[in-house]
């Protein structure tokens, strides 16, 4: 439908690609890779807060109604030509629930236009309907990603806060698979969920997706300190997901874990993680969809904007940077003293600050934020001990 805008992203996916495998420094403690201080990896876009569910976790404490003060369509369209000019990162419709914007296929088929590759998050509501999916597919949307988390009702309904949402849910990944659009599932890790990983794993097997995107649970938000599993559990759960990346047919990506890319170092050193070669996992390995060449962490190839224009540097580290509609995208994510803060890892503290990973992994910034109010604390989940660390 659009050639130009086609070639554009391949070539922008290219080029993100070269920086991350041809682009490598010698660093302390290891390597890291070029360059997240000019141009994001992936924008997210929090369209609107509105939702009709009322999920556990939600950091962004989602309504039922939208918000006056939301971005209009054509402060939209202007943002979009913003992260257009910023580098072409990948951008993602995210809420709240993106469909509650009736505007919001004009949206996507107008940065579609702009030679972006774009995604969308929407919640499992009677919104979804097969019109909306067709919609979705007529204007070239790359991927279409649904939550998951509980391989039955009882568990998933009960994560969501909402009766019938996994009966829901399922209909709308059985449409999704008949108009042969990719799948992505996201599932939060929570002390409600832990133990059923396995048997979501085997549920999403079954479903043939691409992408399983495992999202580790920050306490902001409606997320309790008490819901967040511990740091022995999340090195636990790092291991399992290591191991069944090399049996499923889908892609395994973490989000809200950077230590989990550690993991993938030490037991490639180790030779555990057989076809690596010793590489990261996010340059070696099966690259098969759209997957940042390097480390991405809160503030570092990562911008978050939210349904009135506020940047973030992730939407779970709860740190207005400014505005679009007073600043240029760009010039918040590249000068903002945050921001250049959370791309230098010289200036984490704490185990962070001394681990021999800290170029590569850096700890969760968000976190760090949640439990101790400062963004460049160490990550309180990491189990690992630093050659460097004492007390």
């Amino acid at each position: 439908m659009y050639p130009n805008a086609l070639r554009e992203s391949v070539t922008n996916f290219i080029r993100f690609f070269r920086i991350g495998v041809e682009g490598v420094e010698s660093g302390e403690g290891g390597i890291f890779l070029l360059n997240f201080h000019q141009s994001p990896f992936l924008v997210i876009w929090e369209v609107t807060r509105a939702c009709a569910l009322k999920c556990l976790h939600c950091r962004a404490e989602a309504q039922y109604h939208r918000d006056p003060r939301e971005l209009t369509t054509e402060e939209g369209k202007a943002l979009i030509r913003e992260i257009r000019n910023l580098g072409a990162p990948l951008l993602v419709f995210t809420g709240g629930d993106p469909l509650m914007r009736d505007d919001l296929f004009e949206l996507a088929e107008y940065a579609k236009g702009q030679g972006l590759i774009v995604s969308l998050t929407p919640s499992a509501t009677p919104r979804v309907t097969e019109k909306a999916m067709r919609r979705a597919k007529e204007v070239g949307l790359d991927r279409w990603a649904f939550s998951l988390d509980g391989s039955t009702a009882e568990i998933h309904d009960a994560f969501r806060g909402t009766s019938g949402s996994y009966d829901l849910t399922m209909r709308a990944i059985d449409m999704l698979r008949k108009l042969e659009m990719p799948l992505q599932i996201n599932t939060t890790v929570s002390r409600y969920n832990l133990e059923d990983l396995p048997r979501i794993a085997r549920l999403l097997e079954e479903m043939g997706i691409v992408l399983w995107s495992v999202f580790f649970l920050v306490p902001t938000g409606r997320g309790k300190m008490d819901d967040m599993i511990t740091a022995d559990e999340h090195e636990r759960v790092f291991h399992w997901l290591a191991d069944l990346s090399e049996r499923v047919s889908f892609d395994i990506k973490t989000t809200a874990a950077p230590p989990y890319r550690r993991v993938m170092m030490q037991r490639a050193k180790a030779g555990i993680h057989p076809g690596t070669d010793g590489a990261p996992p996010w340059v070696a390995g099966r690259q098969r969809q759209l997957r940042a060449p390097r480390a991405v962490n809160d503030g570092n190839g990562f911008a978050f904007v939210s349904h009135i224009g506020d940047v973030y540097p992730s939407g779970f580290l709860p740190i207005a940077c400014g505005n679009v509609r007073d600043q240029s995208l760009s010039e918040i994510y590249r000068t903002h003293p945050t921001f250049v803060a959370l791309r230098d890892p010289k200036q984490l503290k704490g185990k962070c600050g001394v681990c021999e990973f800290r170029f590569v992994c850096g700890g969760s910034r968000a976190r760090a934020y949640a439990v101790s109010g400062d963004p460049l604390a160490s990550d309180p989940t990491c189990a690992y001990v630093p050659q460097g660390w004492s007390r």
